[in-house]
């Protein structure tokens, strides 16, 4: 076998184990998904957005919708904290501290927060905050969150601009722009794209997000805004009606599962499409 025919075999082998691993993955995410539509679906009903969750043994089937504000006032909030600082810090680390002990001491905090466990997150916020003002709350499951998405949108956000060709700021700086002018009309511009993307991710990750919740906000039956209560959200009630025996609740499980699993993919997509026009 000559060396052409040898790196020819080596190809097609590379190849075949490439397709392979990726319709295995294609395999099993289908499936998830066809079973989350095939049980969530059949869980849709008017009931389920204007209902609140049932007590064990109701009469009603109830349905999610205090859950399902709640999930959403906490996604949005900890999104509103979170994002800010995520996007400064990644502009600082780029832009400011790439070589700085500041920086470099940042960026490993931030790579142990972006693998730490969601559940060691929430114990953490639990005793510095829960345990402290004696009781669960919406707050405690904000911060929480909010400390899920910071590193995400720190990470994506250091690559996008990082990726940015210097020449293209030399070039902007020989037109008498200052530094804050480069960063904020050029180069976060230019990756715009990257960091929708990178704060899309961390919304995904934090709508499904259970453990924390858990030891911060836990859930409640009725229906409450207010953020220094307990408060109901999807992942939790989920978790809780999954486990039940009641078949109700775990129809409404699953249909809570279909809500989250649509919820981010239709933000991914309006994203994709709103960019992608003004672009």
């Amino acid at each position: 076998m000559n060396l052409h025919q040898s790196r020819y075999l080596t190809n097609r082998v590379a190849l075949a184990l490439s397709l392979s691993a990726m319709a295995f993955g294609i395999f099993w995410l289908m499936w998830i998904l066809w079973t989350v539509l095939d049980l969530g679906i059949a869980g849709l009903s008017l009931d389920l957005f204007t209902k609140m969750t049932p007590p064990p043994g109701a009469k009603e089937a109830g349905g999610l919708a205090n859950a399902i504000a709640g999930s959403a006032i906490m996604v949005g909030l900890a999104t509103a904290i979170g994002t800010p600082i995520g996007i400064l810090s990644g502009v600082y680390l780029a832009e400011y501290g790439q070589s700085t002990w500041l920086g470099n001491v940042t960026r490993f905090i931030n790579d142990v927060l972006l693998s730490a466990p969601s559940i060691v997150i929430g114990l953490f916020i639990y005793a510095v905050y829960v345990a402290q003002v004696g009781g669960f709350s919406g707050w405690a499951g904000v911060i929480a969150l909010a400390l899920i998405v910071i590193p995400v949108v720190v990470r994506t956000t250091e690559n996008m601009l990082i990726l940015v060709p210097n020449s293209l700021r030399e070039a902007v700086y020989a037109l008498g722009a200052r530094k804050w002018e480069v960063i904020l009309k050029v180069t976060i511009r230019a990756s715009k794209a990257g960091i929708i993307t990178g704060i899309l991710l961390a919304v995904a990750r934090i709508a499904g997000e259970t453990a924390p919740l858990l030891f911060t906000s836990l859930s409640n039956q009725f229906w409450s805004l207010n953020l220094n209560e307990p408060m109901a959200n999807l992942p939790v009630t989920i978790f809780k009606f999954a486990m039940s025996p009641f078949t109700d609740w775990q129809q409404l499980a699953w249909a809570g599962v279909f809500l989250i699993t649509l919820g981010v993919l239709a933000i991914n997509v309006a994203a994709r499409v709103l960019f992608q026009e003004k672009r």
